[in-house]
């Protein structure tokens, strides 16, 4: 479990970059989930890709967005399915995470939807769960849990 850290921590991680973004939609209380995504240095035959950025072009995103993603796997966070009798939106965490939040998620690799790579959700008032398999590293992992608290509606 994580617990919670204090709301002035902030974490940048050269480990994993992430995007968050929020649309507006008119289903359910008027707002869609945020989109999430996250680049990561890609990893081949159990060797993780060199990333040495040496000027701005070069760090992940400024290449994601230029769509040079050859040297990363990007990563996005699974779509909820809107409930109309709970009037949420759900995501299934297979018991793991057992309270609402804007902070829990789940992340998958786009060509394989069914497979969650990383989910992060709350527990208790203050404590969260976090699992993740590969190709995450446990330090990504968590640096992109902590950036879930430097994000709120």
């Amino acid at each position: 479990m994580i617990r919670r850290p204090p709301r002035s921590t902030h974490c940048i991680s050269s480990a994993a970059s992430d995007v968050y973004k929020r649309q507006v939609q008119g289903e359910g209380n008027g707002k869609t989930p945020r989109k999430m995504v996250v680049l990561v240095p890609k990893v081949e035959k159990d060797v993780a890709v060199e990333w040495k950025p040496m000027r701005r072009e070069e760090h992940l995103v400024q290449q994601f967005e230029s769509g040079r993603m050859e040297k990363m796997t990007v990563l996005r966070n699974k779509a909820p399915s809107w409930n109309s009798a709970l009037n949420a939106y759900v995501l299934n965490f297979f018991g793991r995470v057992t309270m609402p939040s804007v902070k829990n998620f789940q992340l998958i690799n786009p060509e394989d939807e069914n497979a969650v790579v990383m989910q992060f959700g709350r527990v208790d008032d203050n404590f969260f769960n976090m699992d993740l398999s590969w190709p995450l590293s446990i330090v990504q992992a968590y640096g992109i849990a902590i950036s879930a608290f430097s994000y709120s509606h």
